[in-house]
């Protein structure tokens, strides 16, 4: 399993249809065919200092190995989603990881 973990700082000026926009983007991205599954949240009301709670949006997408993440970085929606939302975020995040059943394979 390859999970894909992003978590983007929008900017606070955004108007409503951006807002909007935004949504549509990343619904559009959990569509995409070599997607597994996938969820987008917000940040939870826990509050410990470890919890990193800045953040205004996170998506989550599984895929079945590297390889559909791969295609998933090539497909045309993503390529969308990143000309016509990039101006929507101040920063964005990227944390990928594999389960370790999956790596003990590949070795």
């Amino acid at each position: 399993m390859f999970v894909h973990a992003v978590y983007f700082w929008l900017r606070e000026d955004l108007t409503p249809a951006q807002e909007e926009q935004f949504a549509r983007g990343l619904d559009a991205l959990r569509a995409i065919e070599s997607v597994r599954d996938g969820y987008i949240g917000v940040p939870a009301a826990t509050d410990r200092p470890v919890i990193e709670r800045g953040y205004s949006r996170a998506l989550v997408l599984l895929f079945a190995d590297q390889a559909a993440h791969d295609a998933y970085q090539k497909h045309p929606v993503h390529d969308r989603f990143r000309t016509e939302c990039r101006e929507l975020w101040t920063a964005v995040r990227i944390f990928d990881s594999v389960s370790e059943e999956t790596e003990s394979r590949v070795a």
